[in-house]
């Protein structure tokens, strides 16, 4: 890229391809590298806190990549809270999540080309060396071949890449033959049988084995997949192709493409979220550019770049003026439904569309690529990190954070495409918060709960292919990169592959089968590689002004013009559209309203009134749009009227030595005792109590005397077991449940409920942690004897002048976390409902007349409606309506839940247990043959 502000090989004009050697750096088009024009906007950082934040990048990736390779190599992944490797089939199972796991040493081969970028070339070439003596991948397990190949196939394409630059330049790997491209090749072929499909569409699963439906496969009886897991094929495989002259791997990719573009909504030109792989029906009929189709666009553009090839770019600017006429709804980005793109889908977003901006980067359309990361990155600040999904009032949807790379790669690419050094800021906080709240003496603990600070015992492959290589791009100088970044092209996944691909091996016809479908808007192609005074208008503060609105709109509730609403639903004189909130049963007028957006109300013989939409009885389509939209309200106002019912989750924090605060415990709340969302943290040593049950007077007062006590769970009530530690002494309390093994990865968590008499003379804080959380700090008294904790409503910073004292890569802190033997797996608060717990679930089990005297419900039992026609129920005082089968599903979870009947079954928190069954009355509307 020009220092000057402009383009290698580009002028004024508009080229017919863009400049192949500006994709990596800048992302695949022309875009300014403009740093001294906009100093003037933020302060400039100097070159010495860059090389700094770089070299701290290099030290965090050393961290999790060296305990990667001390504690679980050649696992799959490292488990960094138990310092060992995850391995298929010797962990519980985590559902589709463990499908990218194959026993090939992901995280090592993920990893590959991120050692080169990072300039570790010796070991990069020692990885190779690895991976060519231990990785094998004939065996039999059944995974993924969307994440298998972006990961495996992507990894050791990359590292292939990689490896005959280095071999070229004479220094290392001059030993190299290709090793790594032969088993890309064996790779590849053992993927292919997944594409045995009459519409070319890949099955979503292959036995790396035994391949498809032979019966030792166990797989091949798929109907659905994701329009990503079949459209982000082409990169890997055409590199493949490429590479060796095999031309099957390109043909194969190419067909996929192919069907998923005739399978588009041919009036919105929209693709669903799931496809059924043999008919090509649209099972998932919302679209947006997150989850499950995220990276079918990104790899329509680079495919375009990647193979020259026009039809690519026709078609994802056909995408692309679809989705900002639909979807863009700046700052937001929000599904809609295929055949009806006016009407929301659903009213959250997931983290993954935050690949979206530093996509528009490659596109050329900068300013709402700076107002969506603007708004991702105000949700970072209040949140540390960004939940895998939230509300658009940024209300936490799904409180996880698996550490995904995302807004660090758009954060790259919008620093390439402006020289802003405001986003040098932005990298510098990404990194403050993973060093502060996801460092763990074993590497980088994913997030479990962003609320409450609590950790989960994984770190995800991608994390160390994809964020180490962006932070260290973003504070990176041209020199600092012992090749020309500039030459290569990335994948989703972060790999590199050699932009000369475009010109090798080129044995594959190309058909334009866009036009023929579609008339195409000109406009689009404008920003192939527009002319830099176009794309930058010749104001310093450009990237600010646009960033200045934003500031605090996550700080507000999200005001009505965030959200889109129809222009038609404003029209001259009239009203606007009635609010859930608004509405009141007894107003002659609301239920007027209601009538003509065909929503009907329905006494129920226990009292309660249900609200149901038919739409097609609305008076027009506005009004129906509108009564979809007054239901899709209804429900949140609903679920959230259940939520202020219930206590959030606690945490216990270890703050002594040598945890000082890296190990977070989700506890659950007593609805008795101290209130510690609205009194100061209890800090404080523990101590076991004797008896160890709590139920009488302890003989050991001068033990638990200034002390959190700890108790063991069961012989009597909880608030019993409380007040007799609190006439000991103790200043609060811990119960550890008397069932040996049960954890949260099997088990729900819940409130302790009171004794039904008047609790108020408890004053000191209790929780509860699950037996397996429990046995992490009683090991931790028997290795350390002294264990101080930090009990409060969220983790908080760790103590700075303690953590001093620890030296940052101790052998002893990383021998003593190993020493702990127990999983210090956090737990999330989620519904259970068995003796002395108050129920948290909608469908409670059945309870002893003992047990239910102790437990108090804390929300409404959920009542379900079947609906008839296409319409959405719900419930006026706060409970929700669904479908009688998900009675059903939810009963079988609670199953599931129990640690004695399975160990593979997934437990959802309680606050997406809500959220999920309203998207389940969202899909059934989409589903319904009779369109809205």
């Amino acid at each position: 890229m020009s220092e000057a502000g402009g383009c290698r090989g580009c002028g004024s004009s508009v080229p017919q391809r863009a400049p192949w050697s500006l994709v990596a750096a800048t992302a695949a088009f022309c875009l300014v590298s403009a740093t001294s024009v906009w100093t003037a906007g933020a302060a400039p950082m100097s070159r010495e806190e860059r090389q700094k934040l770089g070299n701290q990048v290099l030290e965090m990736f050393d961290h999790a990549y060296g305990n990667y390779m001390e504690h679980a190599y050649p696992a799959d992944e490292l488990m960094p809270l138990t310092c060992r490797g995850r391995v298929r089939g010797q962990e519980p199972s985590r559902g589709d999540v463990d499908d990218a796991l194959g026993k090939f040493s992901l995280t090592l081969i993920d990893s590959l080309d991120t050692l080169v970028v990072l300039n570790k070339t010796k070991e990069f070439e020692d990885a190779v060396r690895k991976v060519l003596r231990d990785v094998n991948l004939d065996n039999d397990v059944v995974v993924s071949v969307f994440e298998t190949n972006i990961r495996v196939l992507g990894g050791l394409l990359g590292g292939h890449s990689l490896a005959i630059m280095l071999k070229e330049k004479g220094e290392y790997m001059q030993w190299y033959n290709d090793e790594l491209l032969q088993m890309a090749k064996q790779l590849g072929y053992k993927l292919l049988p997944a594409f045995n499909t009459t519409s070319g569409l890949p099955y979503p699963r292959i036995n790396l084995k035994f391949g498809i439906r032979k019966p030792e496969a166990r797989t091949g009886t798929e109907t659905d997949t994701c329009t990503a897991c079949a459209g982000t094929l082409i990169l890997e495989f055409a590199a493949l192709s490429r590479f060796t002259g095999a031309t099957i791997f390109e043909e194969y990719a190419r067909k996929a493409l192919d069907f998923l573009w005739e399978k588009r909504q041919r009036s919105s030109n929209l693709v669903g979220v799931t496809i059924n792989i043999h008919t090509g029906d649209w099972v998932r009929k919302d679209s947006g550019v997150g989850a499950g189709i995220d990276s079918y666009y990104e790899y329509l553009l680079k495919a375009y770049v990647l193979l020259g090839d026009d039809s690519f770019l026709e078609r994802f600017n056909t995408h692309y003026d679809a989705i900002m006429r639909y979807i863009s709804q700046p700052p937001l980005l929000l599904d809609v439904h295929i055949h009806k793109p006016m009407l929301n889908a659903r009213t959250w977003m997931d983290a993954l569309l935050a690949f979206f901006p530093g996509l528009q980067v490659l596109k050329g359309d900068i300013r709402p690529a700076i107002e969506t990361h603007e708004m991702l990155y105000q949700v970072i600040k209040k949140h540390n990190f960004l939940p895998e999904a939230f509300t658009t009032d940024f209300r936490v949807h799904w409180a996880q954070h698996p550490l995904r790379p995302e807004f660090a790669e758009s954060t790259y690419f919008l620093y390439k495409a402006t020289g802003d050094p405001y986003y040098l800021e932005v990298g510098k906080t990404l990194i403050e918060n993973l060093n502060k709240y996801a460092r763990v003496p074993c590497g980088f603990a994913a997030m479990k709960d962003v609320r409450t600070g609590s950790h989960e015992d994984r770190m995800d492959s991608f994390f160390l292919a994809e964020m180490f290589k962006y932070l260290y791009l973003l504070f990176a100088d041209k020199e600092d990169i012992i090749f020309d970044i500039e030459d290569y092209i990335f994948t989703t996944e972060a790999h590199l592959l050699p932009l000369w691909l475009s010109t090798t091996n080129q044995s594959i016809s190309k058909k334009n089968t866009t036009s023929e479908y579609t008339e195409l808007d000109d406009s689009n192609f404008d920003w192939t590689c527009p002319n830099t005074q176009i794309l930058f208008p010749n104001d310093p503060l450009y990237a600010q002004s646009i960033r200045e609105p934003l500031k605090n709109v996550v700080d507000k509730s999200c005001p009505r013009g965030i959200i889109r609403v129809r222009e038609e639903s404003f029209r001259s004189g009239a009203k606007p559209p009635l609010r859930a909130r608004d509405f009141m049963a007894t107003n002659p007028e609301h239920l007027e309203i209601l009538k003509k957006m065909g929503v009907s109300l329905i006494h129920l013989k226990d009292g309660r009134v249900q609200l149901v939409q038919h739409a097609i009885q609305a008076a027009s389509s506005i009004d129906a749009e509108d009564g979809l939209r007054f239901m899709q309200e209804m429900i949140e106002l609903s679920s959230q009227q259940q939520k202020e019912q219930q206590l959030p989750p606690r945490a216990v924090q270890i703050v002594s030595h040598p945890f000082f605060g890296r190990v977070v415990l989700t506890a659950g709340p007593a609805q008795f005792g101290l209130d510690l969302s609205k009194h100061k943290e209890t800090r404080g040593f523990v101590a076991s109590s004797k008896p160890y049950n709590g139920c009488s007077e302890l003989t050991n007062p001068e033990a638990v005397m200034g002390k959190i006590a700890l108790i063991q769970r069961g012989q009597c009530m909880f608030a019993e077991k409380a007040r007799n530690i609190q006439n000991a002494g103790a200043i609060g309390g811990i119960v550890i449940d008397d069932n040996e093994g049960s954890s949260s990865d099997t088990a729900p968590l819940f409130q302790m409920a009171g004794d039904g008499k008047d609790t108020d003379d408890i004053k000191i804080p209790m929780l509860f942690l699950f037996s397996k959380e429990g046995s992490i700090i009683l090991d931790a008294i028997r290795e350390y004897e002294e264990v101080e904790v930090l009990l409060s409503d969220k983790a908080k910073d760790r103590d700075p002048e303690m953590e001093n004292e620890e030296q940052p890569s101790s052998e002893n802190d990383s021998q003593s976390a190993e020493q702990i033997t127990s999983s210090s797996q956090e737990v999330d608060l989620v519904d259970q409902e068995s003796p002395e717990e108050s129920s948290l679930n909608s469908q409670p089990e059945s309870l002893s007349p003992a047990d239910m005297d102790n437990a108090a419900s804390v929300s409404p039992s959920e009542q379900i409606s079947n609906p008839m026609e296409n319409h959405e129920t719900t419930s006026l005082d706060g409970e929700c309506t669904d479908l009688d089968n998900q009675l059903q599903e939810q009963s079988e979870t609670e199953e599931d839940s129990n640690p004695n009947v399975s160990w593979g079954k997934k437990v959802q928190p309680i606050d997406s247990i809500l959220a999920d069954w309203n998207e389940d009355i969202e899909a059934f509307e989409m589903m319904e043959k009779d369109e809205l």
